[in-house]
Formats: C-alpha cells, structure tokens, sequence
C-alpha cells in the first residue's frame, strides 16, 4: 500500500470515528448506567501520592496515576478473584500482577475462565491492602507513561466542540458497561496533568483551563 494510500485510509478511520459520537444532548437524556466498579473493593488500597506535597516521605510512591488507573481497568477485564483458593507466596503474586496488566487495557474482558486466578482474595483492594509490595512490584513503570506520545494534547488548547465529543464519548462507553480513563489538565499549571476515572471528581485546582482527553481505549490512543 501506497504512502498516500495509508494516509487516505487513516483520515476514513478518524472522520468515521468522529461520525459515530452521539450528540451530547442525545447521550445526557439517557438512563445512568449501573456502577461499574465499587469503590473500596475493585480499587488499589494504597494511593498514588503528591510528590509536590511529600517531598521528605521515604519510599514515595508517586507519579503512578496513569499505571494504576489503567490496571484498575486490567483487573476489571482480565483478572478474577478466588478467595477460597489457597494463598500464594509475594513473588508469586507479583507474577500474577505482571500477566494481568500485560493485557492491553483496549482489549475486549476475557470469560472468566480465561482470566488471570488472584488466589486468596476477594476484591482488588483486600489483595493490594495485603500484598502492597507485591503488587506495587508487579505494576509496570511509569516511565512510558510520563513520555506517552498523546501527552503532547495537554500543551494545545481545544475547542469547546473538542470538549463536547469527549464528554459524549464517555457517556456512551459507561451507558455500553466501558470503564473510562481519562487524562486531566490544566496546563500550563503542572498540579493538574493527572488521569483519573469518570467517577471521581476534581477539586483544589489551580484556576485555569481544565481539559480532558481520553486515555487507552485504542492501540495508538
């Protein structure tokens, strides 16, 4: 295939993916979905902490955000949790970590007879609560998330029609039962360049301009 041919063929892709997005006054009139995922219990037990406010903390585990969303959304696809099954030792589960987020985020959820066995526990956060080491060890680096190619978005301002077909696209993959990761900022400020889910809320910000961009919902995005 020609040069000209893959850039004609990538164009089709992107403008039908822009013809697809519902408008967001169709999207907002339809019922709320049910919760997706239960706070406390399909969540990480240890946070993502503030490197600007925790710069004496030994052991700082910070600049994680992206990781530890997108394995939220790795365990909610691939992993399953067998509580009656017998434990195993911290490297063990280290291992089982590493072959759940090895899962591209974008994939379809495997049946649950494909997915990875956490043995031992009931939740994500009974499990992250008991093996904080040894999930924190089996959690990729953060060092491709901090040099993500998408991560340029956050310098350019968008439109509000940008915006719109963000938001519009987040209700249609909740309303689908898709969990949703986002990327969060108010650059130029550097407090706000964070990613989160849907769910949560911001607050203490910086005045500014606040955009969001979509993160790990397809191979090159």
């Amino acid at each position: 295939m020609s040069v000209s041919a893959r850039l004609v063929l990538l164009v089709t892709v992107l403008l039908s993916g822009c013809a697809s997005v519902v408008a967001l006054d169709t999207a907002v009139r339809r019922p709320a979905p049910p919760p997706l995922i239960r706070f406390g219990a399909d969540t990480f037990a240890f946070p993502n902490e503030s490197r600007t406010k925790n710069h004496d903390k030994p052991d700082l585990y910070a600049n994680y955000c992206f990781v530890m969303a997108r394995a939220v959304t790795q365990f909610h696809r691939f992993a399953r949790f067998d509580p009656a099954a017998p434990r195993l030792s911290p490297r063990a589960y280290t291992q089982r970590v590493g072959q759940v987020t090895a899962h591209p985020p974008w994939d379809d959820p495997l049946p649950a007879d494909r997915r990875v066995v956490i043995p031992g526990y009931a939740s994500l956060h009974e499990f992250s609560a008991d093996q904080e080491a040894a999930v924190k060890a089996g959690l990729p680096s953060r060092f491709w998330t901090l040099v993500h190619w998408t991560n340029w978005r956050v310098v350019f301002p968008f439109p509000g029609w940008h915006q719109e077909r963000v938001a519009s696209q987040v209700m249609t993959e909740l309303q689908a039962g898709h969990l949703v990761q986002l990327l969060v900022t108010n650059f130029p400020e550097w407090e706000l360049n964070h990613t989160r889910f849907v769910a949560t809320r911001l607050f203490d910000t910086t005045e500014g301009s606040i955009r969001a961009f979509r993160m790990y919902y397809w191979l090159l995005l």
